[in-house]
């Protein structure tokens, strides 16, 4: 995958650092996205004139094959065990990153804010110059993706689609005996819904942690998971956001349905979220910003009556979110699409997802993936949108 990564060598110019330096596991979105390598321990990546891999003896051959670093170097090399029975452990790894270092050119470094505190203040001891950098430099340039990047969000999209249709086709063959959804027999819960999402998910090459089936009172706290049985006649959120197991990219939706016949208030609810949703993606185009395709979303629901978090920074109710994020290797990651969101740009892949939230009347939410092109935006969901479910 072919990465822009200008703006990490400016920031380090501006710095005047001789490298970047990450040490983390990949499950450091930063440091799966510069190394291209999937390991589950720390290991090193430092760009400095490319991509250079310091791992374990265990990694070295599968990072040689996998990485897309320029080098890949084992630790052994640098006589490793030798060092840590002269130095002792901790010593031994610094004095052996060190000479790693040094075979590259780099006496001093930038690293994330979030930098383990350990090994920087190890560098310092060893003679290495460790300054934070502190813009972010790495999840700024992941905001904007690639086609292969785009693609492994869409595949990701595929799968999250179909565990939805399983989720709805659960609740369309469920039945009502006293207001409570019944299925094959047994009462349709919350948990037994997000199971076949996650069993879908599974046999479609994804996966997740946790998902998001909240009916009634629940769906009114927009990340409550939701828990218990599923009840005729009030809404129910689905929010699924699921990561692909091979590309590691992140899909997200997010669709609102009512078993029975909702309430008017309800029906009106969905109603103007699903037109602060088409305003929200009318205002989708290259140079617009998130806080305007926001706006779009706070003009919909304040016209209409509704609370927003612009209109009253204190509101329990209403609109009590942002529009949508950015997604990739995280669920949530830049762009904003917020009252702090900045220009959007081609290949920039967001979530639009519109809600209103009352206790006394339940949550409606809509949201699709969309990627920012060059004169405007492709939705990247094939999914219907409809609300009531015979």
């Amino acid at each position: 995958m072919e990465k822009d990564l200008s703006a990490l060598d400016s920031a380090l110019d501006s710095l005047g650092v001789d490298g970047f330096l990450i040490d983390a596991a990949s499950s450091d979105s930063d440091q799966l996205y510069l190394s291209g390598f999937d390991a589950p321990d720390s290991f090193t990546t430092l760009y400095a004139d490319g991509v250079h891999l310091l791992v374990s003896s265990l990694e070295y051959g599968r990072a040689k094959k996998e990485s897309d670093a320029e080098t890949v170097t084992r630790t052994a090399e640098y006589d490793f065990h030798e060092k840590v029975s002269e130095y002792g452990w901790k010593e031994a790894e610094m004095r052996v990153l060190a000479e790693f270092l040094a075979d590259h050119g780099v006496e001093s470094v930038a690293v994330p804010e979030r930098f383990p505190v350990g090994v920087a203040d190890g560098l310092r001891d060893v003679g290495v110059s460790v300054s934070p950098e502190e813009t972010d430099v790495i999840t700024e340039i992941r905001a904007t993706k690639t086609d292969e990047e785009i693609e492994h969000v869409r595949v990701a999209q595929k799968a999250n689609e179909a565990s939805m249709q399983a989720a709805e086709d659960l609740l369309s063959a469920a039945t009502v005996e006293d207001g409570i959804l019944y299925h094959d027999g047994e009462v349709l819960t919350s948990e037994r819904v997000k199971e076949e999402i996650e069993v879908t998910l599974l046999r479609h090459g994804a996966a997740l942690d946790e998902t998001i089936v909240a009916c009634g009172v629940d769906a009114a706290d927009p990340h409550d998971r939701g828990s218990g049985p599923l009840k005729a006649d009030e809404a129910i959120i689905i929010d699924i956001f699921p990561r692909d197991k091979a590309s590691k990219y992140h899909a997200d939706m997010t669709r609102t349905f009512v078993k029975g016949d909702p309430s008017a208030e309800m029906r009106a609810r969905y109603n103007l979220t699903h037109e602060a949703f088409d305003a929200a993606l009318e205002a989708v185009e290259p140079g617009a910003t998130g806080t305007e395709v926001h706006d779009a979303v706070c003009d919909v629901y304040e016209n209409a009556g509704y609370e927003t978090l612009r209109s009253d920074s204190n509101t329990e109710t209403g609109f009590i979110h942002s529009t949508g994020h950015g997604i990739g290797l995280d669920v949530h990651e830049l762009p904003k699409v917020s009252p702090a969101g900045g220009e959007l740009k081609p290949g920039h892949v967001i979530t639009i997802e519109p809600g209103l939230y009352d206790p006394a009347v339940g949550g409606v939410r809509i949201e699709d993936l969309v990627v920012v092109t060059e004169d405007g935006y492709e939705n990247l969901t094939d999914y219907p949108i409809e609300f009531v479910l015979d």
